[in-house]
């Protein structure tokens, strides 16, 4: 993971529904959040990532073991 923190309990919701192939609306709903929540959430989880868009988050968080696929 990125040295700019650990990721919390609402990002790795997100995260986990991402890595289902979830776009930002549908992740929105599920959580019941509004969508430009969804975005900024995942510019943070990016940042502390060390990623620059949604391909490498999964990626990376799928080798990390942070996230198992279902």
């Amino acid at each position: 993971m990125g040295e700019r923190g650990v990721l919390t309990r609402r990002e790795l919701e997100i995260l986990k529904l991402l890595v289902q192939g979830k776009r930002n609306r549908q992740i929105a709903v599920e959580l019941g959040l509004k969508e430009q929540t969804v975005k900024n959430e995942l510019r943070m989880i990016f940042l502390k990532l060390g990623v620059t868009n949604r391909t490498q988050a999964v990626i990376k968080v799928i080798k990390q073991g942070l996230i198992g696929v279902q």
